[in-house]
């Protein structure tokens, strides 16, 4: 069965706090979800704002490939003919094949909010769809407020509907606009409905009490074959249906076709781009899509996964382009070792009954690897027989100082070592590790040319015992980036500067170790290699 989806991140989800999306970003977001495949993208609501009424117009030149743009809006207003209503002209004006409206459903609001009768609304839902259908448009009739006005008037809430079916609605949606309903609730309604009136039908969930996803699912399940969500669930309150779990749960679960099996495996990528352009960071724990939806941390979880990934995973991670991730921690078995060192290159075997304990006694002190994957790469490549550093720290000295009255500013001296030379370096910054940063640079990209492309990108603190005040043991975790290359190392200690230049210098080995390897392997041309510019 082919299940429709309605993408309404565009307007909907732009509804979520902190979220603004400029014309280019909806441009570009509509864009990549009529690749991915998406039958419906509703670009905003055009009778409302500038803003969106730009959207349409340079909409026109997007050649959509797959998706019906579609434009959003009320029925007609109370007591008013459907062609003398200026929203109804500004949906038949933005030029799309499909039209959404919303009407209400639910008493409450047509007596008390609208001010009007309930047989007015009703005339209202039939006047605009009868409209919107004279002027050629597919349309979708978005029953708001649905299951709340069933809730307090079932017959009502269904000659609401039949309103927009006897009309000529294309799709009958109902809305669950407060997010309170339970699955089966859903599904008992979206029976009634089904069994009332012969429209397709449609499923539009809120998420206010976390179960937007099942409430979509269970409404599939009764009869709907439209789905209206919008990317990473953003919408108003608690955000909207989350489309990124919804098409797999209902493609790979339900055998319901959404889009292309070769397009499934781009969800990953979908959904991160699109956060990419909203400046929204991606949810680590995201179902199917985040970085840890795979992620094993667990001795005994990882043991089971090597032997047989199904033993852990509810689905391939590769069906909707993700990874598997293996986590070291103090929770870890020697599978975790080996396999995430195996991940970065480094061959293990044999070591991990070492490695692993040392992790644990670090961990023990603070440290945790599993946000410091960087350090846990270097600790793997220093259990490595052979290895060698490409710098060692001999000194460092940080002073911060307020003369004559003057802003605070800080002043860094670092001394390293490097290969048989000894390096002595002094840096002024804005703050402490700001003139660390610029010490150690100014150290080593003489001898590493390519160090010239890290900078830092992330520094955070955090205080392991509050209860011992100002002697608290101090973990920094720091976060570097190379082009798109990014890693993270860790520090701690009682002393922040101290805990500070520790993850530095570990942010700073660590592309020089990988530099190394990536060459000939660990060789004295090898060496010569990386320190050549970059």
């Amino acid at each position: 069965m082919q299940i429709h989806l309605f993408d309404t991140t565009l307007r909907d989800g732009t509804q979520s706090e902190g979220l603004s999306l400029s014309v280019e970003d909806k441009l570009k977001i509509a864009r990549l979800l009529d690749a991915f495949g998406i039958h419906y993208i509703e670009g905003g609501y055009p009778g409302s704002n500038p803003k969106d009424v730009e959207f349409f117009r340079r909409a026109r030149s997007l050649g959509l490939k797959h998706a019906k743009l579609t434009a959003f809006g009320s029925t007609r207003k109370a007591n008013t003919r459907a062609e003398d209503d200026a929203n109804m002209q500004a949906l038949v004006e933005a030029g799309t094949p499909v039209v959404c409206i919303f009407g209400k459903s639910w008493l409450l609001h047509i007596t008390k909010v609208l001010g009007t009768t309930p047989e007015e609304n009703l005339a209202m839902i039939a006047d605009s769809v009868a409209f919107l259908k004279k002027s050629g448009k597919e349309v979708v009739y978005d029953g708001e407020h649905f299951f709340d006005g069933f809730r307090a008037d079932p017959e009502y809430a269904l000659r609401a509907c039949r309103a927009a079916a006897d009309a000529g609605a294309d799709w009958i949606t109902m809305c669950d606009t407060n997010g309170g309903s339970l699955p089966s609730f859903i599904s008992e309604v979206v029976a009634r409905v089904k069994a009332a009136v012969p429209t397709r039908l449609g499923i539009h969930t809120h998420n206010d009490s976390d179960l937007a996803v099942a409430n979509a699912l269970a409404g599939v399940e009764a009869g709907c074959t439209q789905v209206q969500g919008t990317i990473n669930g953003w919408g108003e309150r608690c955000g909207n249906a989350n489309l990124i779990s919804i098409i797999p749960a209902l493609q790979l679960k339900m055998e319901r076709r959404c889009v292309p099996d070769e397009n499934l495996a781009r969800l990953t990528e979908l959904s991160r781009t699109v956060s990419e352009i909203a400046n929204i960071r991606p949810r680590a724990h995201a179902p199917y899509v985040g970085q840890s939806a795979f992620a094993h941390k667990g001795g005994a979880h990882v043991a089971a996964v090597e032997k047989i990934t199904a033993s852990y995973e509810h689905i391939p991670p590769e069906r909707v382009g993700n990874r598997r991730h293996i986590v070291v921690s103090e929770l870890s078995g020697r599978g975790n070792v080996r396999v995430r060192a195996a991940e970065l290159g480094v061959d293990a075997k044999g070591n991990e009954r070492a490695l692993l304990e040392r992790i644990k006694d670090l961990e023990s002190q603070g440290f945790q690897f599993e946000a410091a994957e960087g350090s846990f790469e270097l600790l793997a490549r220093r259990s490595q027989p052979g290895y060698r550093a490409p710098f060692e720290v001999l000194d460092v000295v940080v002073l911060s100082e307020r003369r004559r009255g003057n802003t605070m500013f800080a002043e860094a001296t670092v001394k390293l070592k490097v290969g048989d030379e000894i390096v002595h370096t002094v840096s002024e910054g804005s703050g402490p590790v700001h003139a660390l940063d610029g010490a150690f640079h100014k150290a080593l990209n003489v001898f590493y040319p390519l160090l010239q492309q890290v900078h830092l990108v992330d520094y955070k603190v955090r205080i392991l015992d509050p209860e011992a005040a100002t002697g608290a043991k101090t973990r920094v975790l720091i976060e570097a980036a190379r082009g798109e290359e990014r890693w993270s190392t860790i520090g701690v200690s009682q002393n922040i500067i101290e805990a500070s230049a520790e993850a530095l210098a570990d942010a700073l080995e660590l592309p020089l170790v990988r530099a190394l390897h990536a060459q000939a392997g660990d060789s004295p041309l090898a060496r010569e290699e990386a320190r050549k510019p970059a």
